[in-house]
């Protein structure tokens, strides 16, 4: 489910990485919260118990979209 997940520790900003729909930014994830989930068993499930729905997140804007509904 998770490909890649980076922190900013200044800006409380977390990206998340799927390997089906791209990247997410996820806004006000404070630090202990990406440390767990980069010890977590599984990250995926811990992603959803924890970060999913909890946090402001958005589409990653830099993310360029190829095709037809580009």
């Amino acid at each position: 489910m998770i490909d890649r997940v980076a922190f900013d520790d200044d800006a409380g900003v977390l990206s998340v990485s799927f390997r089906q729909t791209g990247k997410y930014v996820y806004y006000d994830v404070p630090a202990a919260i990406f440390e767990a989930l980069c010890k977590a068993t599984s990250a995926g499930a811990f992603f959803n118990d924890q970060i999913k729905g909890r946090f402001q997140c958005r589409r990653d804007p830099e993310r360029r979209r190829f095709g037809p509904n580009a």
